[in-house]
């Protein structure tokens, strides 16, 4: 009988049975492939390692702006491919060996929902039966693919973001279905290296839900370096390595060596026995309160699988939040202050409200913005380099209700914003931090007193 059964080795499941064992539960872990999830082994890592490398090429090529100059500047392809699976090896082995420091009981296999009695949760593995007082569910989620004729006809031409990760070679021209983060983050990356990349996006700006101004200077960078975009453009159709869409009422169609199909993920609610709980769902996702419960009594569900922010670090604390209940410390899930990165080179980073959202919930505002050659370190280290700064605070007291960011590094950046937001901090309290001098980060505090 354990304390706490989780389903799903993820952000949310692995960083779950860490924080659970640590204050002394017996937890087992059921994970079908590797340890880590889609994030550490399909995700985040392996594209931010490809990432870093497309920039270091980047960088060298155009050294002469800093002094720095090499000849016969080059990449391997296949080395970085293969560097990116060393990394993820490394990492899977660190997520397995903390299982093991924390008393963690890993399972390598597919676990089945039976039920739940009196006695507790009942999940089967292998011919096996376990029994846990407690389970959290965190199966995460998968690409989706839309039903577009001739897609699954195209055969390996389709691509998701699987499969684009073990790539032997490098395409010639890539086209690119879904302008959003991971999109564009493989745009990114293939841009980088000479591939002609084109996208087709359905709505008016890439990047979704981020900043509109900011997506569309991300857009203006990329266009400069080559990426060709279709906004407002709907894929009607696929023949071989044709992409067909209707844009302005008219039908286009663009050519790539590979399709990347990037329109999004959808949760994995099916194939593990949900049904035999009766676990209401809501638009795709387990349905859960703000402490992860879900209707069922014990029965909790973290990450992706709720299909509301589907984001690695949103999943570790969702799973936070579910061991601290469990241990006796009062907790709730808080969504206001949850920061979304774009790795493109330059990197996008924002939290809070976006001017789009504020209007929207009717949020009375105010707006500040710098560009980041306000920060004297941004100049010493983006030799030619654009960015923003944008901070909206609330009208009538003056907290932080947003931050957005373009301009290397602000994914390092962004965690001061969080807090800022999380504390609820007032311009005036803003203004009495000191900020490192001179790092980039400053231009949160310039900006600050811009208003």
């Amino acid at each position: 009988m354990y304390d706490l059964i989780i389903i799903g080795g993820g952000p949310a499941g692995y960083v779950a049975a860490e924080r659970a064992g640590h204050k002394g539960l017996s937890v087992i872990l059921f994970e079908k492939k590797a340890m880590g999830g889609v994030c550490l082994n399909e995700g985040c890592i392996p594209t931010k390692t490809m990432l870093y490398s497309a920039k270091t090429y980047e960088n060298a090529l155009h050294g002469d702006k800093y002094g720095v100059y090499g000849d016969n500047i080059r990449f391997d392809y296949a080395k970085i491919v293969n560097r990116k699976n060393k990394v993820v090896r490394k990492l899977v082995a660190g997520v397995e060996s903390k299982m093991k420091m924390h008393h963690v009981t890993v399972v390598k296999g597919e676990a089945t929902i039976v039920g739940r009695s009196p006695k507790g949760v009942e999940v089967t593995c292998g011919g096996e039966t376990y029994l846990g007082t407690n389970l959290l569910i965190c199966t995460g989620s998968e690409a989706f693919v839309p039903p577009i004729p001739g897609l699954a006809e195209a055969g390996d031409i389709i691509l998701t973001n699987r499969e684009i990760l073990d790539l032997k070679e490098q395409p010639k021209s890539l086209v690119v279905i879904g302008g959003g983060v991971i999109g564009m983050e493989f745009a990114s990356f293939f841009n980088s290296l000479g591939t002609k990349v084109t996208i087709v996006e359905m709505l008016p700006e890439i990047l979704g839900n981020n900043d509109f101004e900011i997506s569309a200077m991300l857009r203006d960078i990329y266009s400069k370096k080559g990426i060709e975009y279709n906004l407002n453009a709907k894929v009607v159709k696929i023949e071989g390595n044709k992409v067909i869409f209707e844009k302005d009422g008219k039908t286009e169609t663009i050519e790539g060596d590979k399709i990347l199909v990037s329109v999004g993920r959808r949760a994995i609610t099916k194939g593990f026995g949900l049904e035999n709980l009766n676990v209401e769902l809501f638009k795709g996702g387990i349905k859960v309160d703000e402490k992860m419960r879900t209707n069922v009594p014990n029965v909790f569900a973290a990450g992706d699988v709720t299909g509301f922010s589907l984001l690695a670090h949103t999943a570790s604390r969702e799973g936070e939040v579910v061991v601290n209940n469990l241990t006796g410390r009062a907790d709730v899930m808080r969504y206001n202050a949850i920061p979304g990165v774009v790795y493109t080179n330059p990197e996008v980073a924002g939290v809070g409200e976006t001017e789009e959202s504020a209007k929207a919930k009717g949020i009375d505002y105010k707006v500040a913005k710098l560009p980041m050659a306000y920060a004297g370190r941004f100049i010493a280290e983006n030799e030619g380099g654009s960015g923003l700064c944008k901070v909206l605070v609330g009208a009538k007291y003056g907290e932080v209700i947003g931050v957005h960011m373009l301009g290397n590094p602000c994914s390092e950046m962004i965690y001061g914003a969080c807090m800022a937001i999380e504390q609820e901090m007032t311009l005036a309290e803003m203004e009495e931090v000191v900020f490192p001098h001179p790092t980039v980060s400053e231009i949160f505090k310039e900006t600050i007193f811009a208003f």
